[in-house]
């Protein structure tokens, strides 16, 4: 398998992998990692390293998923703390209460899309599998975020919302803010049909020309990433301070999983990222 990234570190690739952001490994009071499909012990279709407990799988290889990702990555099993997804975009303040929800403990909201913290020692968790994940870095009052942007939180605004509840719970300044985007499906891949497409033609303020794509067939190919991207910098993040990843999860399935891909027979990755 060749690996190839101007955005993002492949670390420990001979026994449980994990990707890096090279702009946020500059941050020293963070750790952060995103999964990928290899270096677990999952069996079948969730081959090797799935990390979602809801999808049929072995619940005991998933919680053996967590632990061999945290031993390489660098985080505690203990401080796990896991997003509730389904596609909208309610942003839950944690702290270390919660501690365990989503993974050794059960959920105790089932609609959580983004997490945010300044509590240190708590380990933040949000799944992909195509969808896109954002990363959230105030520099200055050391608060974090993740958030899952597919087609619905995306449209949903998600991102920016991320930046205006750390704004208005940390005092966070959007200036200092460093963010991280993907990796996702890119628009090489993410085609969608005309009532899909609707819903991102609709956000003329951030252009739309700029990441809706018209085919001739009638469908259209939609670039997530950039959308979010300008949402970011809406939202008042400046534009040096955003990476975007160039690896899309549809083109790297070996490496990476993807909905797409697998039409769906998959496991799932996650973020992770904590404040030291």
């Amino acid at each position: 398998m060749n690996f190839f990234s101007k955005t993002m570190t492949l670390n420990n690739f001979d026994s449980v992998p994990y990707l890096t952001y090279n702009s946020l490994s500059e941050i020293d009071f963070i750790n952060h990692a995103f999964s990928t499909r290899l270096g677990g012990v999952s069996t079948g279709e969730f081959s090797t390293m799935n990390l979602a407990l809801n999808r049929g799988d072995n619940p005991d290889s998933v919680i053996e998923n967590y632990k061999r990702l945290c031993k390489s990555a660098g985080f505690s099993f203990e401080s796990l703390v896991a997003s509730a997804q389904d596609h909208n975009t309610f942003i839950r303040n944690v702290t270390a209460e919660n501690k365990g929800v989503g993974i050794y403990r059960p959920r105790d909201i089932e609609s959580v899309d983004a997490l945010i913290t300044n509590t240190r020692g708590v380990t933040l968790v949000t799944y992909y599998a195509d969808c896109t994940p954002l990363f959230f870095v105030d520099t200055k009052n050391k608060a974090i975020g993740l958030a899952h942007a597919g087609w619905k939180g995306t449209v949903g605004r998600i991102g920016q919302k991320v930046v205006e509840k750390m704004t208005a719970v940390y005092g966070s300044d959007p200036a200092n803010i460093k963010a991280a985007i993907g990796p996702a499906i890119s628009v090489c891949c993410y085609e969608v049909d005309n009532a899909c497409a609707d819903n991102f033609l609709k956000m003329t303020d951030l252009k739309p020309e700029n990441f809706v794509f018209p085919k001739a067939d009638g469908k259209y190919m939609i670039d997530l990433p950039e959308c979010n991207r300008r949402q970011l910098v809406c939202a008042g993040v400046p534009e040096e301070n955003i990476t975007v990843s160039d690896l899309c999860t549809n083109c790297n399935s070996e490496l990476l999983w993807s909905h797409r891909a697998t039409r769906g027979k998959r496991g799932t990755m996650c973020a992770m990222m904590c404040i030291r």
